[in-house]
């Protein structure tokens, strides 16, 4: 019975290590599993350098038709799984065929690489970055190992970054204006307003105001949307009068937001909106959605 077991055992032991791999950020990342990882940050046009090393199970020669390693930029459709799609495809290649009877390291570069998305992992799809290490051996089966690493990239503060301002209504019934300080958001970011009530002859319970998420996959008559409230925050809880003005203060920083990704690769997009509820005595409930423009801002130690 061992015997068995010890055939399915792989022929040796692969470890992917990045040459500043103790001093670089290390930042989480889910697994297929729900398990996360600790693993290595970088951002486009960075070069990417390491070693490989591999070791044979004590006794035990690997005979393989050549080594190479692989940079992988990869898009994965959830109603599709298990097929990726790669927008970025690098290769180097370590070893020609021959044998190997000990531990052997083979270092490797790959030079300002251009990895212009950012990992994502979404309720649909996911966006994924991996190094995948490939000993060729043909009929007997190749041995593949994998290392992940998070892509993020930075855009500078925008240089112009109007506030919004809106008016919403029921004729004769009610006549609000709400004002966002901003239209873009990092982040990390506060969204400050203010919302006035001009005219209020219904009776309101109370009004929040939620963060929304919306990831478009696929395209035309295939496109499947699904929206997630990552947020909801109560503005206010009671009656209001004509003429009351209800300040908001909402921080960002505790939720898990991306950027805004917009078409990434023909295959999705990720909007945010703020979502603005009122609901009246009777449980009616009023909506007034605006989208806003989420960056990434370089982080300042």
């Amino acid at each position: 019975m061992n015997y068995i077991i010890g055939a399915f055992k792989p022929a040796c032991h692969i470890s992917i290590t990045f040459f500043d791999g103790k001093s670089r950020k290390q930042v989480p990342s889910k697994k297929e599993n729900g398990q996360t990882l600790m693993v290595p940050l970088f951002q486009s046009q960075e070069n990417i350098v390491g070693k490989i090393s591999i070791e044979p199970v004590s006794g035990k020669k690997v005979e393989h038709n050549g080594i190479k390693v692989e940079l992988l930029g990869q898009i994965e459709m959830y109603f599709d799984k298990g097929n990726f799609y790669d927008f970025t495809s690098l290769v180097r290649e370590l070893d020609i065929p021959g044998e190997l009877y000990e531990q052997k390291t083979y270092p490797f570069e790959f030079s300002t690489v251009e990895m212009p998305y950012e990992t994502y992992n979404g309720v649909n799809v996911r966006l994924r970055y991996v190094l995948k290490v490939t000993i060729n051996r043909g009929y007997a089966g190749s041995i593949v190992e994998y290392q992940d690493f998070v892509v993020r990239n930075y855009t500078p503060p925008p240089s112009i970054n109007n506030s919004i301002k809106m008016e919403v209504g029921i004729e004769d019934c009610l006549h609000i204006e709400f004002e966002y300080n901003k239209s873009k958001y990092h982040l990390k970011d506060v969204i400050i307003g203010k919302i006035y009530f001009l005219l209020v002859r219904i009776k309101l319970k109370n009004m929040d105001l939620e963060i929304r998420r919306r990831e478009s996959t696929g395209s035309g008559a295939n496109t499947h949307v699904e929206t997630e409230t990552l947020a909801k925050f109560e503005l206010m809880d009671g009656a209001p009068v004509r003429g009351e003005s209800i300040p908001i203060r909402l921080f960002l920083s505790p939720y898990e937001l991306t950027p805004t990704y917009q078409n990434i690769n023909n295959k999705f997009s990720v909007k945010y909106y703020l979502n603005l509820v009122l609901v009246d005595e009777e449980d009616r409930r009023y909506f007034k959605q605006q989208e806003i423009t989420m960056l990434r801002l370089a982080e300042t130690s």
